[in-house]
């Protein structure tokens, strides 16, 4: 275990500790799942560092307040390769493309503003991803985005006829591509679920932490990272 992880570890410990009855050192139930929930996050050139990172920090930190393994890993359609982010970070060792590994998939945005640069327009254009993203729907496996990765989505025919959101500026674009635009910083209809603009990376994490691992794993999380997830949720239940 690295520095990091040792201090990210004394961090949910101490969390935990203050509050009663967390997930973390109670057996799990017998109806617990034990096997993992599989996250997959989605990477491209251009890709948009902050919508990347947050859903990645919160599915591996929502591992120490449940009994749940909880595996997450970078994916790409194109392969096992390294990517350059928006801002030039350059993420290595990210794994071959296999969404029938997973439970969840999310996928960020990145670069929609810029269509001469990378980002989701190239991927657009080239195809690939959408394609790929477009073959893996199937029964028990989530497909979800934020800010203009939601757009991706579009391009696969995803979001065709479906509640969703994206950043406030795609959001014409949605539209016109078919997308029923719901005004909410999460809109949940069940196995696709869509988030708003760059930092609503941490909403969708965490909603999906709260209906995949239980409410209280996902208040634990929130103690650790010291932020309360923000802005509306809408669900299946309460779409019109």
């Amino acid at each position: 275990m690295n520095r990091r992880q040792l201090l990210r570890a004394g961090t949910a410990l101490g969390a935990t500790g203050a509050l009663a009855g967390t997930a973390a050192g109670v057996p799990a139930s017998a109806a617990e799942p034990t096997e993992p929930l599989r996250v997959h996050v989605v990477m491209f050139d251009g890709v948009e560092e902050l919508d990347f990172a947050a859903p990645y920090e919160v599915f591996s930190a929502a591992g120490f307040f449940t009994s749940r393994p909880v595996e997450v890993r970078y994916v790409s359609a194109s392969g096992a390769r390294s990517v350059t982010a928006a801002y030039g970070t350059v993420v290595r060792g990210i794994r071959p493309w296999a969404p029938g590994e997973a439970d969840v998939l999310v996928v960020p945005g990145g670069g929609y503003a810029r269509r001469d640069r990378p980002g989701v327009w190239t991927e657009i254009d080239r195809g690939t991803l959408p394609r790929a993203l477009a073959a893996a729907v199937r029964p028990g496996l989530t497909i979800s985005a934020l800010c203009t990765g939601v757009m991706l989505l579009s391009a696969a025919g995803i979001t065709t006829n479906r509640p969703c959101t994206t950043h406030h500026k795609a959001k014409p674009d949605l539209q016109r591509q078919g997308g029923m635009v719901k005004s909410a910083r999460v809109v949940d209809d069940g196995d696709l679920v869509t988030a708003g603009g760059i930092t609503s990376g941490l909403e969708l994490a965490l909603w999906l932490t709260r209906r995949e691992l239980g409410s209280q794993t996902a208040t634990d999380l929130e103690t650790m990272l010291e932020y309360e997830a923000r802005g509306t949720v809408r669900t299946s239940a309460r779409l019109g």
